[in-house]
């Protein structure tokens, strides 16, 4: 009897732990989506190819198919409507990202930022904003640049 007990709560746990691992995998997938629109809306023009690319980028880098991509999409896009700033989403992904992560994800905003080929003054603004809040120096920030630069 006591066996059975213990399964079930080592069961229970075991569950609650893979609940919260995926809840946090979703909170970071939203808080990374969440910058990359940011990214793709600062200059003012939200282009079809700019939510082309983060939707994109949902589906490869996380695996996801169409539609469990456009809800992460619009659950990112109803969390950055109601935030008052970019704090909460770089905090999610500082606790859960290696700096090898974080600089994925500055180099996806990069590829976000050249899109149209071009930085503007709004754009180079946000990604310094971003580099503080994520943790990173500048040396990795412009690393991060000259490989998209680069890459293409």
């Amino acid at each position: 009897m006591l066996d059975i007990v213990k399964r079930f709560f080592s069961k229970t746990t075991a569950d609650a732990t893979q609940d919260a691992n995926r809840n946090t995998e979703h909170d970071v997938r939203i808080a990374a989506c969440a910058l990359f629109l940011e990214m793709a809306r600062i200059d003012e023009t939200f282009t079809e190819t700019e939510m082309d690319t983060i939707l994109s980028i949902m589906k490869e880098k996380y695996g996801l198919p169409q539609e469990h991509a456009d809800a992460l999409i619009a659950e990112a896009d109803k969390e950055l409507a109601e935030s008052v700033d970019l704090w909460q989403f770089a905090k999610r992904i500082n606790d859960n990202y290696s700096t090898d992560e974080k600089i994925e994800v500055i180099e996806t905003l990069w590829r976000m930022v050249y899109i149209d080929g071009k930085m503007d003054e709004h754009e180079h603004y946000l990604m310094n904003k971003l580099k503080n809040l994520l943790r990173l120096s500048h040396n990795q920030l412009i690393d991060a640049k000259l490989k998209v630069l680069h890459s293409d």
